[in-house]
Parts: structure tokens; C-alpha cells; sequence
């Protein structure tokens, strides 16, 4: 029985930490424990040895940090190769039917474009360790304690591209459910659903006990099986040493309240966790049948932070058609505006696609793609962001121009600049393939079509990448001109897709809708056909809305009518201006008339605020809500629009002293920007692109008083160091750039620093703030000496420390003057 055949006859038992093991075993603070495979080989072979007495099914490889961006490039290839053989000796003097699990763990780098990692970089990195597992003989690939999608999706694609192991995609969200990027469960579950994981997984963080109500959100969102490995409860230090307090007895009776939701049927351990968690879990959960999970059927893309969901397309098994019911939850994590949870059966509004990053007949977006102009760019996404949309279409079709290369700029630009989920749309292959590369997360894709040459190309991309896919029911004969002959086409694409695995609740039909100045009974067949393709198929439909008013004058006066008619019809997504004061009135007047607008209050709001349009022209007709910080020196640095910053900057300078500008406007903005990302309204990527704008004020500032001789003031010195034997430096970057943003100096001494360097910048540069970081378990000792070290020969300096393994009681434990869990706290706890 193969590994995927077995994930549903029982529950399947994974072993438990490694790191920590080790420990006890007299692993070395700052020394890597890849190194042991080829070292101390029969140490692993009997721990591994102890995790197969306890009764685990799946063993993993001594791996976590063997790519060759955290350990010697010389030696990934062969430190792997042991690390498989040692796992397959335990498991032959074992005699039992185990498997072996290649474990790969994060590179510790943020990956671009809010750090210096580029994908692929990461996906050749990834794809060294995997090779080299395959080679040796691994059963499948565990893709483990990933914070950012974008690293996962460069992983999974490493390990489909170099192998056809089983993958397992295992996600570490913070405590509020939350990824470093700001997306929830709804994003956790669509990126490993799209990409083609075979199950989905958490781990690492937190005990059972929180574990069990992240897994209860995850299953009620994954189609996937689940495996959950908590932690033994969260570390603390106890006379040097990391502790766990979570007993293996009070593991296990958590464990097995993990065991009795639905769609978990993997269990396992993660930090802390022993052989003896381990046997105990077994002992009181190997007896429960697992529930397999439940096809959620949701027809949902996301971006690093938000999922929307456009439809949810409950079909039987054979395909036919039911009843569309509610649309469940998303995501009870998701904060107001970070999720689009539509709730409804047909009678809802849309989700809105916002039609204006599209040169077709716009000069200054060709210009802006032809030059190169991210703010255009940007600037185009956000004002549809603020008028209502949901996701966003970018078409770069330009004669002229390096359309995928113009594709592939754009879907950074925006993804710096919003988290809005994107529509990518070419009639080329090659450029949605490059979109689809570069794309962090799983977006819609725009579009295939009946035509052979289409189906073929595109379909494979979508498989590979993930993604909802547009369908434009023509083929090689046109479009018909029935609502039957557009069925058909429609019952073709989706018997091509679920050829390749893509199933229809993938798919997204579009009937087309033609201009009536052409032909007057185009909107009727149009719509016509969206309810026959609807009621025949149970699929998700969209429509291109302002195609059927070309030619016409008033055209929004003929769309938003054409919209309203196909709201009523059950109309999934539309194609739309979201700025157009007719489209928006159509919208909001829908919602009221069909009982989603409670109280009134949304139309009455947008009223007041007069955005509604009633065919006497009005100050709507622009459809721009007040942003009445644009163009302003605040808006810029919130909206990450760097050269702005600058140029906005230099221009307050011509009035206003530059402390002025720097205590006056831009701290109290970036105290905005952190209260937003701490509430998460705001997301990384935005984090440090309103960092970056930040930085541009302060350069103008410097420079202005570099010219007149004056001297900026500085908040003090701080040296930022990642611990011995610790390479991950996501964290200590972004509390690099947030410090300087607020004026501090800043002495970065990188990753894998020992105490005594430390010490020695601290003396040699007369420091005194410190700021420590450590990710892994494994170094929170090393964390602990530098902290003693530092306190004993230089008193006066005040130490913060941090990290994803660190809690507030354990830095007390070790002698830390404060904690801080974000970059936000660590400008609170130096002094702001």
C-alpha cells in the first residue's frame, strides 16, 4: 500500500522533535545537527530506533536545515544520503513497515521583494536536498515550519520538478493563526490545495491544546488530509536548558481529542516532544478511525495574505450538479476587509474584478509599461483596492514590449503594493506561465479557451501552478450563437480539465458577452447561456460586464443595467471598473434589494457619502472615494510609493526644518503604518514597502542637512545579531529596518554570531542596546549564554530578545531586559 493509499485505512503516526533530542544527547549550542549524520550515525540510527519501538509509521531525516543556503554547498549531497541511510538502517532493524520522510525545512532568508532571496534562488536551493533524498531512497517529502507562502510555493515546486514523492506542505502560523505575511488559514489551505500538496500539515509554535483549535479551522476549510505536530507546550529555560512542560500522558490526552476531528489523519511531534509523547499518543489514538476530510468544492484564489472565495460549487461525485449551499466561513482569524467571505446561495453580490490595469486604449499605462513606472502601476491597483474590488485583472498586452517580462514586473509591483488576490490575463501561454511563476499565492488565471492549441498549453499551467481558470466558451469556429452551442463548449473545457486533474470547482465559465450596438439580442443569449451553463454543469460563472455597452454613449448607463440583470441570474465575479459610480450603484443596490445589506446601512453610507449614481450625473460620476491624503508626504510612505516619498520630501523641505519633518510627519506615520500591521490591516510586504518609502524621507531629510551642516539626531546605537548556530535572519532584518526608520543606528552583525563577538562589537563600538534573535530550539541555549555573557562584562547594556521560538517567560528565564514578538515591539521596548 502506498503511502496515499494509507492516509485514510487508520491514523498514521509520525515521530517526534529532533533538535531537541539531540540536545540531550550532548548536541553543542551553536552546532549543526545535520552535522551528526555523517558524525555520530548511530546515534541517529537508535534515536530513530526509539521513535519506531514507540510504534511511529513515518521517520523523519536529520534535514531541517541541510540546503545550501543555510549549511556547506560541499556537503548537502552527501550529508542527506546518511541521513536517508540512517533512517532506512532503523527502519531494517526494526522490522517494521515504516516509511521515511525527507524533511526540509525554511532557508531562514525573506525571500524578495521585501527581502534579498529571489525565487529561484530558493527553488535551486530546495531542489538540491530533495534530489539527493530521492536518490537515497526517501518515501516522501515533509515540507516543514514554513511562515511565508512564497517559500513553501518555491519548495513544492522544487520537489515537483526534481521528484514524484508524496509531499506533505506543513505551515507554522503565529498565535493568532496568522503566516509572517499576514495570511490566515484560507491562504494556508488554498496555496497547498492549488500547488498540488498531498497533505496539509501544522506544526511547531504551540502545544496541543492550541493546536487543536487551529485544526479545527483548517479542516473546515482543506479538502487534504491533516497531519498536526504541536510542540510539548511552549519552551522556557530551567538552569541553562530549553524545557517543555506538556507531559507525554497530557500530550496524548490532547492528542487525541486532535485525532477526533475530522479530516485528521496524521499525528506527530514537533520541539519538546519524545519517544515517550510519542508511545503515549499511540497508545490512546492508534485505535481511532480516522474521518477522511470532505471535498469543500471551493472555487477560491488567494494572494500571500487574502483568499477570496468566488463560489462554492457543490458537486457529487460524477460531476452533476446540486444545490449550491452557504458558502462556509473562511476564516474566523480573518480580520474586517482581510478576507472576502461571501456568504450566500446565488442571491449574492459578486466578487468584483477590477478591469483597469489593461493598456488597451490607455496611453499613460502604455507609457507606464513601456518605461517602467511602478507607481502608475501601483497606483492603478490601489485606487481600485479603495473603490471595492477584489481582485484585480493585469493584461500587460503591448506590442512592443516584453509582454512576460512587463507581466512578471507588474504581479511584484502590485503584490508589494496590496494584498489583493490577482487576475492574470494574456492570450500567451509563456506570459501567464511567467505570471503564474513569479505569483505568490494561487490567483485566477485569464484565460483558456475551447481551442485545442489552448486547452493543451494552458490547462497544464493551471495544474502545475495552481489557480482558478477563466473559460471562454469559443473554439476554433468562433463563438456560437446559441446558449447550447456555448454549453458545449463549456462541457469541453471541463472534461479536457478534469483529464489533467483540475476539477470544476477550478473552473470559471464565461459566456461572453458580445456589444448589443452589434447585435441586439446579445445580451439575452449571454445570459441566457450563463443560466444553462449554471444549472447544467453547477460550475462558477464570470462576465467581461462593459463588453456589451461598445460603441454605445452613457456605456456605464447600459453595463450597470446589463449587471443588474445578470446579479439576478446568479452571476459569480465580474470584470468591472470598480470606480464607475453605475457599476458600484448596481452593486450596492443588489445587496439591498436581496437582504445582505442589514439595517440599510451600506446604501445609506455610500448615499451620504454620495458615491451613488442615479443617472443624473452627480459628483459621483468619477467613482473615486475621498482619499484626501493623496499627494501628500503621509500618503506616500502608507501607500509605499518611494519615489514620491522622495520627491515630496524634498519639496516639504523648501518650508519646514528637517527634524521637523522627521518628528512631526514621519514617525507619527509609521506609527500608523505598525498599529494597521499590528492589527492586520496591513501586511508585510506593505510593512517594508512603506519602510523603503520611509527611507526615501529620510534620505531627502539627510541630504538637506548634510547641505546646511546640520546633524540628525539619533535615538542611540543597537547591535542586531542572529545567535550561534542560527542562520535564520528574517525577523532581525525587519527589526533593522523599522529601527532605522525611527532613527536608530544600527550595528548588524548578521546570523551564526557567537557570544563573545558580541561582546566585542558592543565594547568596541560602545553599545548599549542589544537586540537577539533565534528561530530554532536548538539555539534558544546560545541565546541564553549571550544574554549571560553580556550581563556579566558589560552590565550597562540593556539586551531585547526575540524570535519565533522565544516567549515573554522565557526571556525573563534567561536575564533579557525585555521581550518583543514583532518589529513593532522591539521600537517599543528601545525606547519609543
Amino acid at each position: 500500500m502506498t503511502f496515499r493509499e494509507a492516509l485514510t485505512t487508520r491514523i498514521l503516526f509520525f515521530d517526534g522533535a529532533m533538535g531537541t533530542a539531540l540536545q540531550a544527547q550532548g548536541l553543542r549550542a551553536g552546532e549543526e545537527p545535520e552535522n551528526w549524520n555523517v558524525r555520530y550515525p548511530e546515534r541517529l540510527i537508535a534515536l530513530h530506533g526509539e521513535y519506531l519501538s514507540a510504534g511511529c509509521d513515518v521517520i523523519t531525516t536529520n534535514t531541517f536545515g541541510a540546503n545550501p543556503l543555510k549549511y556547506n554547498p560541499d556537503k548537502v549531497e552527501e550529508t542527506v544520503a546518511a541521513a536517508v541511510n540512517n533512517v532506512k538502517t532503523a527502519i531494517a532493524l526494526s522490522r517494521k513497515n515504516a516509511r521515511c520522510a525527507l524533511d526540509i525545512g525554511p532557508t531562514g532568508r525573506l525571500m524578495e521583494p521585501g527581502g534579498d532571496l529571489a525565487f529561484e534562488d530558493a527553488v535551486a536551493a530546495f531542489a538540491v536536498p530533495i534530489r539527493a533524498g530521492a536518490a537515497a531512497g526517501a518515501d516522501l517529502i515533509i515540507i516543514e515550519t514554513m511562515t511565508d507562502p512564497y517559500e513553501m510555493k518555491a519548495a513544492i515546486l522544487a520537489a515537483k520538478e526534481n521528484c514524484s514523492l508524496p509531499i506533505i506542505a506543513s505551515f507554522s502560523p503565529d498565535k493568532d493563526g496568522k503566516l509572517l505575511t499576514g495570511g490566515s488559514f484560507g491562504v494556508i489551505a488554498n496555496l497547498a490545495e492549488g500547488l498540488g500538496a498531498d497533505v496539509l500539515s501544522l506544526n511547531c509554535g504551540f502545544g496541543p491544546d492550541v493546536m487543536a483549535g487551529f485544526a479545527r479551522q483548517l479542516a473546515a476549510l482543506s479538502s487534504l488530509p491533516l497531519l498536526i505536530m504541536p510542540n510539548a507546550g511552549l519552551p522556557h529555560m530551567h538552569d541553562g536548558e530549553t524545557r517543555f512542560d506538556v507531559t507525554p500522558e497530557l500530550f496524548a490526552e490532547q492528542m487525541e481529542e486532535i485525532a477526533s476531528i475530522a479530516g485528521v489523519c496524521l499525528l506527530g511531534g514537533c520541539c519538546g516532544t519524545t519517544p515517550a509523547h510519542l508511545k503515549q499518543t499511540i497508545a490512546r489514538c492508534k485505535s481511532i478511525t480516522p474521518t477522511a476530510p470532505t471535498e469543500k468544492h471551493l472555487t477560491s484564489v488567494c494572494s500571500y495574505a487574502k483568499s477570496v472565495t468566488i463560489n462554492n460549487s457543490q458537486l457529487t461525485t460524477n460531476n452533476s450538479p446540486v444545490v449550491s449551499g452557504q458558502r462556509p466561513q473562511e476564516d474566523v482569524h480573518g480580520v474586517a476587509g482581510a478576507e472576502s467571505n461571501r456568504l450566500g446561495n446565488k442571491t449574492s453580490a459578486p466578487v468584483v474584478i477590477g478591469e483597469r490595469i489593461n493598456p488597451t486604449g490607455k496611453k499613460l499605462l502604455q507609457a507606464a509599461l513601456r518605461e517602467g513606472d511602478r507607481e502608475y502601476i501601483a497606483g492603478l491597483g490601489i485606487s481600485q483596492m479603495h473603490d471595492g474590488a477584489d481582485i484585480l485583472d493585469v493584461n500587460c498586452g503591448l506590442p512592443g514590449i516584453d509582454e512576460a517580462a512587463a507581466m512578471k514586473k507588474a504581479v511584484r509591483v502590485l503584490q508589494t503594493a496590496l494584498s489583493l488576490p490577482l487576475q492574470l490575463d494574456s492570450a500567451s501561454p509563456a506570459v501567464l506561465e511567467a505570471g503564474l511563476r513569479e505569483y505568490n499565492g494561487i490567483p485566477l488565471v485569464n484565460s483558456v479557451s475551447g481551442k485545442e492549441s489552448s486547452l493543451s498549453k494552458v490547462l497544464p499551467l493551471v495544474k502545475k501552478y495552481g489557480g482558478v481558470v477563466v473559460c471562454l466558451t469559443l473554439d476554433e469556429n468562433g463563438i456560437p450563437e446559441t446558449p447550447a452551442g456555448r454549453l458545449a463548449i463549456a462541457q469541453k473545457i471541463a472534461d479536457r480539465a478534469l483529464e489533467y486533474g483540475i476539477a470544476r470547482h477550478r473552473l470559471l465559465i464565461d459566456p461572453l458577452c458580445m456589444a448589443v450596438s452589434a447585435d441586439v439580442d446579445a445580451a439575452n443569449i449571454t445570459l441566457d447561456s450563463l443560466q444553462l451553463i449554471e444549472k447544467t454543469l453547477g460550475v462558477g460563472t464570470v462576465l467581461g460586464v462593459s463588453n456589451v455597452s461598445f460603441g454605445l454613449p452613457n456605456r456605464d448607463v447600459v453595463s450597470a443595467a446589463f449587471l443588474t440583470r445578470a446579479l439576478g441570474l446568479g452571476l459569480d465575479a465580474a470584470i468591472i471598473n470598480p470606480g464607475s459610480a453605475a457599476m458600484r450603484t448596481a452593486l450596492i443596490t443588489h445587496r439591498l434589494l436581496t437582504g445582505q445589506d442589514e439595517r440599510c446601512a451600506d446604501y445609506i453610507a455610500a448615499a451620504a457619502d454620495d458615491q451613488l449614481s442615479y443617472g443624473t450625473g452627480g459628483n459621483a460620476a468619477s467613482g473615486q472615494a475621498p482619499k484626501s491624503d493623496e499627494g501628500t508626504l503621509r500618503g506616500a510612505v502608507l501607500r509605499g510609493l518611494e519615489g514620491a516619498a522622495y520627491t515630496l520630501a524634498k519639496k516639504e523641505l523648501e518650508t519646514t526644518a528637517p527634524n521637523a519633518i522627521i518628528n512631526g510627519q514621519l514617525i507619527p506615520v509609521l506609527g500608523e503604518v505598525g498599529e494597521a500591521f499590528a492589527a492586520g490591516t496591513l501586511f508585510l510586504p506593505q510593512l517594508m514597502q512603506s519602510a523603503k518609502a520611509a527611507q526615501e524621507v529620510s534620505r531627502a531629510v539627510k541630504e538637506a542637512m548634510e547641505l546646511s551642516g546640520e546633524k540628525q539626531e539619533s535615538r542611540g546605537r543597537v547591535a542586531l545579531a542572529t545567535v550561534e548556530g542560527d542562520v535564520h535572519d528574517i525577523g532581525k532584518n525587519i527589526v533593522r529596518v523599522m529601527l532605522e526608520n525611527y532613527g536608530f543606528d544600527v550595528l548588524d552583525l548578521g546570523k551564526n554570531v557567537p557570544a563573545g563577538d558580541v561582546l566585542a562589537a558592543v565594547r568596541r563600538e560602545d553599545i548599549r542596546l542589544v537586540g537577539l534573535s533565534a528561530l530554532m530550539t536548538t539555539t534558544v541555549p546560545a541565546m541564553a549564554q549571550t544574554v549571560a555573557l553580556l550581563k556579566e562584562s558589560a552590565p550597562n547594556v540593556r539586551v531585547m530578545v526575540g524570535g519565533a521560538v522565544l516567549t515573554e517567560k522565557a526571556a525573563r528565564e534567561m536575564g533579557a531586559d525585555g521581550y518583543a514578538a514583532d518589529a513593532m515591539g522591539a521600537v517599543e521596548v528601545f525606547g519609543l
